[in-house]
């Protein structure tokens, strides 16, 4: 299937990774739904773009009606879906003693059930296409534990649940389900002083760049990753490695 043929929704669209991803994947000739709840940041973000081959798109990903809504949205504008890439998350810190309800509820909310909730009114799309996809952005917070993240990182072990569940249960029907394991990223999740800090205990004496999380998610989107599903794909700069 060529990439001219194929239509990718991207959640968390706006700004930082998912900008990045919505970029490159119009670069790739994908036709792409940029999806994100501040409206008028992806819409700069589409503007920026040029061209016919984007669209912004309202959407709060932990809301199913906007999900149907979005997924009618896109295949009004470009006839099929056939790839979604589930990016959109919250970053919420906070002690297991200072944690509330609320802080803790709406962590899963945005990076578990938003998720979930996009497979879902994706999936009669994504069953009709030919090399049909699907990328969850998980974190490094799903691989080892960070102290102060609870919600965040039970969440996003959560999305790895998910994502292996969904590789199972999908491939069948010939869609495959991966994630991104992204590290630290220069993205506005991250303040300047938490960048600096991270960079300097980084084994590369760096943190990763948008557009580097963007070109793991166009590989695994891509026919040349046709015969990879399930996979966890971890692009940390090496933070995995380290010890403490």
């Amino acid at each position: 299937m060529a990439a001219a043929d194929r239509v990718a929704l991207v959640t968390g669209a706006a700004r930082g990774q998912g900008a990045a991803i919505a970029a490159r994947l119009v670069d790739d000739g994908f036709y792409v739904a940029a999806c994100d709840v501040l409206v008028d940041e992806v819409a700069a973000t589409v503007t920026a773009l040029g061209g016919d081959r984007a669209i912004a798109v309202a959407l709060d990903v932990t809301s199913a009606p906007q999900w149907t809504h979005a997924v009618s949205t896109v295949v009004e504008r470009f006839g099929a879906l056939t790839t979604l890439v589930n990016n959109a998350g919250v970053l919420h810190r906070a002690a297991l003693s200072d944690e509330t309800p609320g802080g803790f509820e709406g962590s899963w909310r945005v990076n578990c059930l938003g998720p979930f909730l996009g497979i879902q009114a994706a999936l009669p799309q994504l069953r009709d296409a030919d090399g049909a996809s699907v990328v969850n952005t998980c974190s490094t917070g799903a691989i080892r534990p960070f102290p102060n993240h609870a919600a965040y990182g039970s969440s996003k072990w959560a999305l790895r649940g998910l994502t292996q569940v969904a590789a199972v249960e999908l491939a069948p029907a010939g869609i495959r389900v991966n994630s991104v394991f992204p590290g630290p990223v220069e993205t506005p999740m991250l303040d300047e002083a938490t960048r600096t800090r991270l960079a300097g205990h980084a084994l590369t004496g760096r943190i990763g760049k948008p557009t580097e999380i963007a070109d793991a998610v166009a590989f695994l989107v891509s026919d040349h990753a046709s015969f990879i599903t399930g996979s966890e794909l971890i692009v940390d700069g090496g933070q995995c490695l380290q010890i403490g």
